[in-house]
């Protein structure tokens, strides 16, 4: 996120510090610390942004040297965008990769198997898997 992404973000405190200062005496202080403070907002975003995408060039990367399958392809893409929720399932799988069960499963135990999938803690119908989290 740039510098005038976060001034859009933050419009109403920008105007009003913009007001404020207008209003006041030639004194800047209170504007520079403001600004300040954005442009340090502005650049963590854009830290955390690049981080994304480090992270996904990395991911894709590794699994570049495996490949995986259309589906398997999809669900990792999904499973990589902001609005994803949650974790993912066989029955999740099988609707987003509009699969079967069966071959959601084997998806599933393959990107296990390839360490792209982590399985988190439990079992049975509570069985569910994040995205490997950190790439050496």
């Amino acid at each position: 996120m740039g510098l005038s992404t976060q001034f859009a973000f933050e419009r109403k405190d920008y105007y009003n510090q913009l007001e404020k200062q207008q209003r006041s005496t030639p004194e800047i202080t209170d504007w520079l610390e403001w600004f300040l403070d954005c442009l340090g907002r502005a650049i963590s975003n854009a830290e955390e942004s690049l981080g994304k995408v480090l992270f996904k060039a990395r991911l894709w990367g590794m699994i570049n040297q495996n490949p995986v399958n259309e589906r398997q392809r999809l669900i990792i893409n999904q499973m990589l965008e902001e609005n994803f929720e949650g974790y993912m399932n066989t029955s999740k799988y099988a609707k987003l990769a509009k699969c079967s069960n069966d071959t959601a499963l084997r998806d599933i135990q393959d990107l296990k198997l390839k360490g792209i999938f982590i399985q988190n803690p439990g079992s049975g119908r509570s069985t569910s898997y994040h995205l490997l989290d950190e790439i050496s």
